[in-house]
Parts: structure tokens; sequence; C-alpha cells
């Protein structure tokens, strides 16, 4: 392994290994040379524990993830948080059409909706985190740092795995849906806050600059994407 390869998750000081093996399987865990804790305690803990404090947005738990795992599930991570996103909006399209004859529901219709769902979640995506790392390489380069974009982009990502408990508040819907989406939402954006401020160990005001201007910017785009999809679908012909 290279050296400086990992990171100590306390003070985020380089180390060489988390852990070091002598014989007859005894494994001792590494002490951080700088802040003289251990270098990884998360090694030692079960999956379910890491998940929770990463839940709670423990900035520990977040520096095991994306320093000292080989996580490479962020793309299809991705794929399924869209899907999840896309059926959420799919079923909330769906629920606000008037019922008529089933005679007159054509299934591709449907299906076709589902698509248009499922790109707008990907494109609103992609220039979320073309917003994020937009402002974060500006401000970067302004004060004559550099970034790792794709350490950024696998930590926003993988950040984003909230999103998955919009299946549940979907599948169990109720009065309080609107609110939980909301909340929903905003853990997602509080958790790519965090990865933001760990991956390049930055101020909470930088990272949440960014993730603010990327929700910004998100959310026009989104718009206008809504109006030339509504302005299409009025000039479509009637069968």
């Amino acid at each position: 392994m290279a050296p400086g390869a990992f990171k100590c998750i306390e003070c985020n000081e380089d180390a060489n290994e988390l852990h070091r093996d002598y014989s007859n399987g005894i494994l001792k865990i590494t002490i951080c040379a700088s802040c003289k804790k251990p270098v990884d305690k998360y090694i030692e803990y079960d999956p379910v524990i890491i998940l929770i404090d990463a839940t709670l947005c423990k900035i520990q738990a977040f520096r095991h993830i994306l320093f000292n795992t080989e996580i490479n599930i962020h793309w299809k991570l991705c794929v399924f948080c869209l899907l999840c996103e896309a059926y959420l909006r799919w079923s909330l399209l769906q629920g606000s059409k008037p019922s008529g004859d089933p005679a007159d529901i054509i299934r591709y219709t449907k299906e076709w909706d589902f698509y248009c769902m499922f790109a707008l979640a990907a494109l609103e995506l992609a220039v979320f985190c073309t917003g994020v790392l937009l402002i974060l390489w500006t401000v970067r380069r302004f004060n004559g740092a550099s970034i790792e974009f794709h350490s950024l982009l696998k930590g926003l990502l993988l950040s984003s795995y909230g999103k998955v408990l919009l299946i549940p508040a979907v599948i169990w819907e109720h009065d309080f849906s609107p609110l939980c989406f909301s909340l929903i939402r905003l853990f997602v954006l509080t958790s790519n806050t965090q990865a933001i401020k760990v991956i390049l160990n930055c101020s909470r005001r930088l990272s949440l600059l960014a993730v603010c201007g990327g929700l910004l910017l998100e959310t026009f785009v989104s718009q206008v994407f809504k109006t030339l999809l509504v302005s299409s679908q009025d000039y479509l012909p009637v069968f």
C-alpha cells in the first residue's frame, strides 16, 4: 500500500496502515502519530454501527467510508437512487391525474411518464453535481488549491444514499408524506455537505455554499425542463 494511503478518522492526518498483522492472526490497530488515537476504530465495528454513525453525519464515519474503505458501488447506488426518485415522482404524477375509463388509459403513456421522471431526476442530479464541483473548483483555484473531481463526485453520490428512504415513504403513504419527503431531501443535502467537508478538509461554510449553489442551479434547470416538457405535451396530436 502506498504511503499515506489512509487517513486518521480523528485528526485527518495521513497514515500508512490501519492495523498491523502479527503472527498467529493477531491484529493490532495502528495508533496515529499525531493525535495518539486509533487511526480507524471502525475496522472493528459492525457495518450496521458504521451505517448508524454515518446516518448521524459523524465526521469519523464519513472519513472511514470515503478514505479507508474501497467502496466502488457509487454508480450502482446512483442508478438505484434515481429509480427511487423517479418512482416517487411517477406515483405522485399518476395520483394527481383524474381517473377515467380504464379503456382510455394507454399503458405506454404511463411508461413514458416514468421514463420522463427518470430523465428529470438524472438531469437534476447531473446539474447539482456540476454546480457543486464548479463552485468548489472556482473557490479553491482562487485560493491556489486544487480538487480531485473523482473523489468529490464519488462522495456526493455515496452521501445521497438517503434517497432510498423515498420508497418506504411512498409505500406507507399518509398525510405527512410531503413532510417526510422534505426531511429526506434535507438529510441528503446535509450528508452532501458533510462529505464535501471531509474530502476537502474545508470549512463547513464552503461546503454549505457549494451545496446551496448546486441546489439553486438544479432548481432552475428543473423548472426550465418541466416548462419545456409541458409545452411539448400541449402540441402532441390527440388520437
